[in-house]
């Protein structure tokens, strides 16, 4: 079935802001909140934010097999478990629907009025019910200056394993936050330097994770695995991810069975899901992988996406900065073989899961993808546009995290996660 939706030269009646994120060419999904406090879900286009549920009751997706109440519901998990036809059919059709040749919606004020909302009317909700969610390591840069800073440079790819499995761990889902919900500085348990005995205090090395994300649908039955070559059916879309980090907390715990509260406080994406479809445009090749990985997790062709990711921390009350610009194609490995190494064991993957890329670093120290690498372990402070320095994320700053590709004067975006840093959490 082709994907009409992806039309260079379709134009929507809907008004769309020069270098906008969202495109008639895009269509994402994603779940919000109207002034009248009905939860839907929607898509969007532009500025306007557009009820899928209304679109439904109204019969505009007629000939498109979905229960009644598909799009009225407050997750994407029931659409997403409708697997890849039923999104394409559909996100085609909206496509046709918001065509500026066709007048069906456009001419029906009426209609109009109940489906279409201004992005400031409507407030975003977390899109899925992640049940379960899994963090990759998979970015070789990233991998090997977290081996130089830690101080293993003979051999900065420990554990040695790197380079043949996808490494990965589970993360925490109640952690899983929309853009816009700010966190709390975590307390935890560390080893301040040249110390022999830990300390409980609030962590003094948060640090922000330039990640994506994948969404699944229903993949596989308890047992069985997901071919490489079919893994990519099974991802609905993808997000962008900030992977709060606290370092020092994670230093002290990680051996020698890896992060745990370092990582689990909080996870934020953006409320937007991009479709593989609409990023279908965009597929570039990753790096060569050496040595070559086992038949299961070959796959030839391309198989990255040309994603543009930077970072920027805006202190309160002053102004952002620009603090790293990256791009997905440096991951080493790809959605498609982290899904396929994720369920070879049997391990069954629901509608809903979750899987975050691991933090995505470029080759020069400007893109690299945490205050980690990018203030050297802290040696190197950064300087902000306001004039003051950090070594990593104080109170009150905010991180933003931007995402978007463009090519043939298509630019799909994803919009942003941004999260705001709050000290302590103090129990009254």
């Amino acid at each position: 079935m082709p994907i009409t939706a992806n039309n260079i030269n379709r134009k929507s009646w809907l008004e769309v802001p020069v270098d906008s994120d969202f495109p008639i060419q895009n269509i994402p999904f994603g779940v919000f909140l109207t002034k009248e406090n009905v939860v839907t879900v929607g898509t969007r286009i532009g500025d306007s934010a557009i009820d899928l549920g209304a679109l439904q009751q109204l019969n505009y997706f007629e000939g498109i097999e979905l229960t009644d109440d598909m799009f009225m519901q407050d997750t994407l998990n029931d659409f997403i478990s409708d697997g890849k036809k039923t999104w394409r059919l559909v996100r085609n059709r909206i496509a046709e629907i918001f065509d500026e040749k066709n007048p069906k919606l456009r001419e029906d004020k009426k209609h109009r009025d109940i489906v279409i909302f201004n992005m400031n009317d409507v407030e975003m909700q977390l899109p899925v019910l992640i049940g379960d969610y899994t963090d990759f390591y998979s970015n070789k840069e990233h991998a090997t200056n977290v081996g130089k800073i830690m101080g293993n440079p003979e051999n900065t790819l420990l554990p040695n394993n790197w380079l043949h499995i996808p490494i990965c761990y589970h993360g925490r889902s109640s952690t899983i936050i929309p853009s816009g919900i700010s966190v709390h500085r975590p307390l935890g348990q560390t080893l301040p330097n040249g110390e022999t005995t830990p300390v409980f205090s609030p962590s003094r090395m948060v640090d922000f994770e330039l990640e994506t994300a994948f969404i699944t649908t229903d993949a596989n039955i308890m047992g069985e695995n997901i071919p490489i070559n079919e893994a990519e059916d099974y991802i609905f879309g993808m997000v962008l991810m900030n992977d709060w980090s606290a370092r020092d907390l994670q230093k002290w715990e990680s051996i020698p069975l890896g992060p745990f509260l370092s990582k689990n406080f909080a996870t934020s994406i953006s409320p937007w899901i991009i479709t593989m479809d609409a990023l279908e445009p965009f597929r570039t090749k990753g790096p060569k992988q050496d040595p070559a990985p086992f038949p299961y997790l070959q796959l030839k062709g391309k198989q990255n996406f040309d994603i543009n990711l930077e970072v920027a921390i805006k202190p309160e009350n002053s102004v952002e900065t620009v603090v790293t610009k990256s791009n997905f194609k440096y991951m080493y490995w790809s959605m498609s073989q982290q899904l396929a190494h994720h369920t070879s064991n049997g391990c069954r993957v629901n509608s809903g899961d979750m899987m975050g890329s691991g933090t995505i670093s470029g080759p020069t120290p400007d893109s690299y993808g945490c205050m980690l690498e990018l203030t050297w372990g802290g040696q190197n402070p950064i300087k902000l546009n306001d004039g003051t320095e950090r070594k990593f994320i104080n109170d009150g700053d905010t991180v933003i995290i931007k995402g978007f590709c463009r090519n043939n004067g298509v630019r799909i975006g994803f919009g942003e996660v941004s999260s705001k840093l709050l000290p302590p959490f103090v129990r009254k």
